[in-house]
């Protein structure tokens, strides 16, 4: 199993002084970024549809084998209307990546609210084909969507699942790992149980310690032969504890 751990995002001002040098220009943090990790999720993408020249300037930045995950836009996701003209303007945007062969999926991550239905999974596998011509993996925030109806239902139509590591709160999702397709995703929110419903970006403040990195390790080696290829991102963003704790997870798979 190929493995691949980034980041959820990079463009923050609080990573200067961490991550970046202090005085590192906005429109040059990617270009340090690229040195250090070989794939990114783009968040951006969720609060709006960016311009198909914007994401050819970020792919032209990017080395061979680099790869990028695209977060779908909050319509799909949360808003829920309007979703074949949203659909078509994504998939325009998504044509310099996709052209360079550095797409490698989309991210679509459905809110707490977003509770498990027939109508639910009906909507899903609508996305699913408005989107057909991208891997599209889906994250859950609530934990009714873990069952053996949403499993068979993935497994069938193509869609991968996301695991998660979150606070263990009720009705939040368990740090479980399991894939649907023959890509397995994971993304590592941090455990801020104090903060986590407050929202906002102390939800992220978090430092995952050795110890619970290596939980995670354990968990992927129990299933490298499930998946072709594994991709990691950590959105404890808040300080750059996404970026210490890649790198740590890195040094702990040999990458």
């Amino acid at each position: 199993m190929q493995i691949k751990i980034g980041t959820s995002g990079y463009s923050f001002e609080d990573w200067k002084g961490t991550f970046y040098p202090v005085d590192i220009q906005k429109g040059k943090m990617f270009d340090h970024y690229v040195k250090h990790f070989n794939t990114v999720e783009i968040n951006s993408t969720y609060y709006r549809i960016p311009h198909p020249a914007v994401m050819a300037n970020i792919e032209k930045k990017s080395p061979e084998g680099f790869d990028f995950m695209i977060k779908t836009p909050d319509i799909l996701t949360h808003k829920r209307a309007s979703i074949e003209k949203a659909a078509g303007e994504f998939a325009e945007c998504l044509k310099p990546m996709e052209e360079a062969g550095k797409l490698k999926g989309l991210l679509a991550q459905f809110p707490y609210s977003f509770k498990y239905s027939p109508a639910a999974v009906d909507y899903i596998k609508r996305c699913r084909d408005l989107l057909k011509q991208y891997p599209l993996f889906v994250e859950f925030r609530h934990n009714s969507w873990v069952n053996r109806q949403m499993y068979d239902t993935f497994k069938e139509n193509d869609i991968g699942y996301v695991c998660v590591d979150e606070p263990q709160l009720s009705g939040l999702l368990k740090p479980d790992f399991f894939n649907t397709t023959d890509t397995a995703y994971i993304r590592l929110h941090g455990r801020n149980a104090a903060q986590w419903w407050d929202g906002g970006p102390l939800r992220y403040d978090y430092d995952y310690s050795s110890e619970e990195l290596d939980e995670w390790k354990e968990r992927i080696l129990k299933r490298e032969e499930k998946a072709r290829v594994l991709y990691i991102f950590f959105n404890n963003c808040h300080l750059g504890q996404a970026v210490k704790n890649a790198r740590e997870m890195m040094q702990k798979l040999n990458l």
